[in-house]
């Protein structure tokens, strides 16, 4: 199947990310997530066959699902007609909104950078751990480890205090709380569907109508983009399979990549396994086939 890994919309563009595409539209604006793909800050040349259509038909199933916890952005995935029919089924229209210049983590398992740091001073962001905690262990409670979002370069994990000095105390209380509950209801939702939610990061905005202001969510949500999905069967037996990125990032480390521009080629063997375990963390956890 065609992969979509560029966009040409007869629509002014507003921005173009690692993944997503976004547009204006009328008073809102156009998401497009494309099958891009994005690996330590570098994104590759190849994409990952309907990965799109996962981010944005799971993070549509995630805000549907969470949106008495917080509000969010969703407005329709209806494309009009007009624009070219690779968008339907990868995009959304969406509310416009200014993003708060933070990424928002949450941690319920050790893994991963949080890991690394761990292994270090046993502590992760400034929150110290129980000591003896080994790579996959469950957290005695989740946590809440901002980081920066950096425009080039890789995201900075920070502290409590350097995260609310960017944003503030009070938007900063918010994120923290709402994060933890949607990492919560996410991860017995995952639990309920054989797999385990380790982590996952959220986006917020300020969304602006008729003369207030408030903090929604944003971006995309629970998706094998933003989370690490590991099979609750194999991890009950001692082992880490992931239904992410996980294994992209794993085949890129056994080949001595410097994890610096230009990205290497992917083999299609790699792209393929992928594919699969996108398609495979959407259909466990929606209980539908994508396709």
């Amino acid at each position: 199947m065609e992969t979509i890994t560029s966009t040409s919309i007869n629509l002014p563009l507003l921005r173009k990310g690692k993944v997503r595409d976004t547009y204006m539209i009328g008073d809102h604006l156009l998401m497009v997530s494309t099958d891009r793909l994005s690996a330590f800050d570098v994104v590759f040349h190849e994409g990952i066959p309907l990965k799109g259509l996962v981010l944005s038909k799971l993070s549509i199933f995630w805000f549907h699902r969470t949106k008495e916890i917080i509000d969010n952005h969703f407005v329709t995935d209806a494309i009009p007609a007009n624009l070219p029919a690779y968008l339907q089924g990868r995009s959304m229209i969406i509310e416009k909104c200014e993003p708060l210049p933070l990424e928002c983590v949450v941690r319920g398992y050790i893994t991963g950078s949080a890991w690394k740091e761990y292994q270090k001073d046993g502590s992760v962001c400034g929150i110290k751990l129980p000591a003896g905690l080994k790579n996959g262990s469950e957290l005695p409670e989740p946590i809440f480890t901002p980081s920066t979002k950096a425009l080039k370069g890789h995201d900075q994990n920070i502290d409590a205090e350097a995260a609310k000095k960017l944003i503030g105390e009070d938007a900063f209380e918010l994120v923290r709380r709402k994060s933890i509950d949607l990492y919560n209801h996410g991860k017995s939702h995952a639990k309920k569907c054989g797999l385990v939610l380790a982590d996952t990061k959220f986006e917020y905005g300020y969304e602006t109508r008729e003369g207030k202001t408030r903090i929604i969510l944003i971006d995309e949500a629970l998706t094998p983009d933003s989370s690490r999905y590991w099979l609750k069967e194999k991890y009950d037996q001692g082992g880490l399979e992931s239904l992410d990125k996980q294994f992209v990032r794993d085949y890129l480390e056994s080949t001595g990549w410097n994890k610096s521009p230009p990205a290497p080629k992917l083999p299609e063997e790699v792209l393929q396994k992928t594919s699969e375990r996108y398609l495979q963390a959407y259909r466990m956890l929606t209980g539908k086939e994508l396709i």
